[in-house]
């Protein structure tokens, strides 16, 4: 498949699942980017269309471990979810972002929950 051909189809998911998915300020939405070297993850209030809590794989608080790219994501996700708390936000809306749930996107969330945030 042609790489644009794939990034198309990315974003028509992408589009199809935003249809859906709204994040408020007690209920912000975890979009979740994901690039070939790294990771971003923001919550974002789309009614007032502010980004409450944002975490990354470039900060330097994330090392690379033994897990490479997927161990990465899961402190990117844990990050995110303790900032979260810290502004205190306890449940979110997933927004994977025309991903597939699995891998990196995946180990994210799982980061996310376990650091206390419910979605």
């Amino acid at each position: 498949m042609d790489a644009s051909k794939k990034r198309l189809a990315r974003q028509r998911r992408q589009k199809r699942i935003r249809k859906h998915v709204r994040g408020t300020a007690d209920r912000p939405r975890l979009s979740v980017y994901r690039s070939n070297s790294h990771i971003y993850a923001q919550l974002i209030d789309d009614v007032n269309g502010h980004t409450v809590a944002a975490a990354s794989s470039l900060e330097a608080d994330v090392s690379k471990g033994d897990d490479a790219k997927v161990g990465v994501a899961k402190q990117v996700g844990t990050l995110v979810g303790q900032r979260a708390k810290d502004a205190g936000i306890s449940t979110c809306v997933f927004d994977r972002g025309g991903n597939r749930y699995a891998g990196r996107v995946a180990a994210l969330a799982e980061g996310a929950r376990e650091a206390g945030l419910e979605f």
